[in-house]
């Protein structure tokens, strides 16, 4: 195991985004979780134990800037 902190490149752009975003819901589902109240625990304390290792969700999700990520989620929803 490696003894220092690794700097993850944010994927950005928003099909990325949503691909990725559709993973991890998707990997919470399968494991039993409410995928809502997961992400929304990540994105209010950036704490990456909100999401599951399974399927490396945990992985996924920590690829994307969570400022870009909210930044997203407010747009989707206010072009609908």
């Amino acid at each position: 195991m490696d003894d220092f902190t690794r700097k993850f490149t944010p994927v950005g752009g928003g099909e990325q985004i949503h691909s990725i975003l559709s993973e991890v819901f998707s990997a919470l589902e399968e494991k039993g979780y409410n995928p809502i109240n997961q992400i929304v625990g990540y994105l209010l304390s950036e704490d990456p134990t909100y999401i599951t290792s399974h399927r490396n969700a945990r992985g996924l999700i920590c690829k994307l800037d969570r400022d870009e990520l909210l930044g997203e989620i407010v747009k989707s929803y206010l072009d609908k």
